[in-house]
């Protein structure tokens, strides 16, 4: 029990890390992914796919889902990735309360679907929730593929919902995944908080906690916090019992900077900036690329037989942006002369035209970024400074597309990527952002900037199949672009 309860007129922590569905927040889009993933479930939807980041706020969805569905659904839960085909059949016959009588997972799938049957018959329906479904043997992963067969003339046997890491997208992108993933019919990504839901999550929970006082946390603690933590929940729990620990044995009934600091100094995850040239770890990405550029090519790093390869548009002779040549009409992002001297080529300024805007990055997010260095790569060297000027120019309610995250941040190997992908797509809509999370990097990139939401879906629809299914694009506002650093 926390020992600051009294201190803030508290019933109970608030920031605990185990799930506790009195506390689900349904901001951020929590909200609408329960209901979706309700009525998918309740209405016979296939197979069903939830992924997020370590902490992103899975196991709380699982949770409320659990809470949410009516009596007649039996629920049988999974947590363990490592089972073989014949332990996860007896894993769900042992929730079912059927007992095999035979060692083979035919037998055992027989007398399985014989109790699917009878609990149809009495009205009753099967729901099969499986964690850290990424981890899953492949072998396991289709021994689920053959029970989502399952079905009579009319209705499924039993509903499947997995839950997973962003890494659970490339192993189904396998090809002896394919039949698997033709499956999936609704797909859902906890995304992590930006700076203004993390303020109403912060509030949010204090009030479930019993809090009835004004605001602890100010607005400057709660983006210390939001950027130290990445936006992942956990690690905002995390981080604000801490700091509200710390304004506690301080005697202070309100948590600024001081007491986040020293909370982010006591937390293994996050470091605080203390000099310039430091390395910074970077928030969101679907961890697609590093495997993508070690195995020599995929989806965008690799144009399949048959196909014709997307246009790239050559750049213009005068000193405008080049045109975009895949996704249509966008807002071209503002550079400035002095951020393409400081970290481009000299023979690449001349393919921008300066404009001069007020710049919307803050000088403590511009040295942050800086952390990252291209470390003598010219095309990684020339998407962070155009990354950097349309981070500074774009206002807020601009949108770009977000394709993935990625974890390994190495200069070389994303040079390398961007060798591979320009030759498919103008590398002058591909941006490369990193976002600061302690001694790591990770990359988060994303294509095109867009005035509001709605150009920014249909970019994406119109982008080919091939981009859509290899990178799941998201709009992403310029805002929450910004607060992620």
């Amino acid at each position: 029990m926390a020992i600051y309860l009294e201190h803030f007129g508290l019933s109970e922590s608030p920031f605990r890390i185990t799930p506790h569905t009195d506390f689900f927040f349904d901001g951020a889009d929590r909200g609408a992914t329960l209901a979706a993933l309700l009525y998918a479930v309740l209405h016979e939807e296939g197979i069903v796919k939830v992924s997020g980041e370590v902490g992103s706020g899975k196991t709380m969805l699982c949770r409320m889902l659990i809470e949410r569905l009516p009596p007649e659904v039996e629920t049988v839960y999974l947590a363990n990735p490592s089972l073989s085909r014949q332990e996860i059949m007896q894993a769900i016959a042992e929730d079912l309360d059927l007992k095999y009588s035979g060692d083979s997972t035919t037998a055992a799938m027989r007398e399985l679907v014989a109790r699917l049957i009878e609990l149809h018959a009495s009205g009753r329906r099967v729901l099969i929730l499986i964690d850290e479904a990424h981890a899953m043997p492949p072998e396991t992963l289709e021994q689920i593929r053959l029970l989502s067969n399952l079905e009579t003339r009319r209705h499924k046997l039993l509903q499947i919902v997995l839950f997973g890491q962003p890494e659970i997208d490339l192993t189904l992108d396998a090809p002896s995944m394919r039949q698997l993933k033709d499956r999936i019919t609704h797909s859902f990504r906890t995304r992590p908080l930006t700076v203004d839901e993390a303020a109403r999550y912060l509030g949010f929970r204090m009030r479930a906690a019993g809090y009835k006082g004004p605001d602890v946390f100010t607005p400057k603690s709660i983006a210390l916090i939001t950027r130290a933590a990445s936006g992942l929940t956990r690690r905002i729990n995390i981080l604000a019992d801490k700091a509200l620990l710390a304004a506690f044995t301080e005697d202070h009934h309100g948590v600024d900077e001081p007491q986040v600091r020293a909370a982010i100094r006591d937390s293994e995850f996050a470091r605080l900036p203390r000099r310039a040239g430091r390395q910074w770890q970077i928030a969101g990405w679907a961890a697609a690329i590093a495997a993508v550029l070690a195995l020599g090519g995929y989806a965008l790093f690799q144009s399949g037989a048959g196909e014709t390869p997307v246009a790239t548009a050559a750049p213009e002779p005068t000193g405008n942006p080049p045109a975009a040549a895949v996704i249509g009409e966008r807002t071209p992002s503002p550079t400035t002369a002095e951020v393409l001297e400081a970290a481009a080529p000299a023979d690449t300024i001349a393919a921008y035209e300066p404009k001069p805007v007020a710049p919307m990055l803050s000088a403590d997010a511009a040295k942050r970024m800086a952390g990252y260095l291209p470390a003598g790569n010219k095309l990684l060297a020339e998407r962070l400074a155009a990354t950097r000027a349309a981070l500074e120019g774009n206002p807020d309610a601009h949108f770009s597309l977000e394709l993935f995250v990625a974890d390994n941040s190495d200069p070389a190997r994303t040079e390398r990527f961007l060798q591979r992908a320009r030759d498919l797509v103008d590398l002058s809509d591909l941006y490369v952002i990193p976002i600061a999370e302690g001694r790591k990097y990770r990359l988060r990139i994303t294509y095109g900037t867009f005035p509001d939401r709605a150009s920014a879906e249909g970019a994406a629809r119109r982008l080919p199949p091939k981009y859509r299914q290899a990178f799941r694009p998201e709009p992403r506002d310029f805002n929450e672009l910004r607060s992620s650093l």
